[in-house]
């Protein structure tokens, strides 16, 4: 009972990112149970990483309110228990992501909300063009904003935490084969480049359809080096 009310405050942002739950005293007061039970409940709260119990003489719990990366790595627990390979995160991705693109598309508010983002994200890319790592990440930097902007809650959390798997995927495939000299050549980068802008056009135009026909084939195209 305990865990639930303070998780709703949290949640509810009653209780903010960074704020202090308050001391165990004056929880023990509020809620008129043992300190076995607070203990209890608050050992709850810090193994859904809701909070971090801070030890000494004041006590008390600092609030985490829950982000992607917290539904990013139970979807990850959930993959690993049941031996997903990553082409699983990758075919997810290259069916949901594109749905992404098309929302930004539909979104009346896209030239403020969507597309200046997008254009700031791929001047990112482009600058790291010669840098194979910074490459990879302002790459997925470009894409993470595309699920970010689409403007359903759902769908960015969702989408959002399948993005930071496959950036770690993708990220350790970029290590990897810089390390061996078999990072992808200027010209496939430069591909990747041309496609993201294609992709900004046709969001800022308005076309749905043609953002998420555009979206499924850059990931495609994108993905298989990865797989291979």
């Amino acid at each position: 009972m305990v865990a639930s009310v303070l998780r709703e405050r949290i949640v509810s942002g009653e209780l903010a990112d960074g704020a202090l739950i308050g001391p165990q005293d004056d929880l023990l007061t509020e809620f008129g149970v043992s300190k076995p039970s607070m203990r209890e409940a608050l050992r709850i709260l810090e193994s859904e990483g809701l909070i971090t119990v801070l030890r000494g003489n004041k006590g008390g719990a600092v609030v985490h309110v829950p982000r992607t990366e917290t539904a990013a790595q139970a979807i990850d627990l959930v993959l690993r228990t049941r031996q997903s390979a990553p082409g699983d995160i990758a075919v997810a991705l290259v069916r949901l992501e594109p749905v992404c693109a098309g929302l930004c598309a539909e979104r009346p508010d896209r030239a403020t909300s969507v597309v200046p983002a997008l254009e700031a994200a791929q001047r990112d890319v482009e600058e790291n063009l010669d840098d194979l790592l910074g490459f990879v990440r302002a790459a997925r930097d470009f894409h993470a904003q595309l699920v970010f902007g689409c403007g359903n809650a759902a769908m960015s959390v969702a989408v959002g935490a399948l993005e930071r798997l496959w950036t770690a995927a993708e990220e350790q495939w970029a290590r990897d084969t810089a390390a061996r000299g078999d990072f992808p050549g200027l010209d496939q980068r430069s591909d990747g480049v041309r496609a993201h802008h294609r992709l900004i056009k046709l969001i800022a135009a308005g076309d749905a359809a043609g953002a998420e026909r555009a979206a499924r084939r850059h990931l495609t195209a994108a993905q298989c080096h990865v797989l291979d």
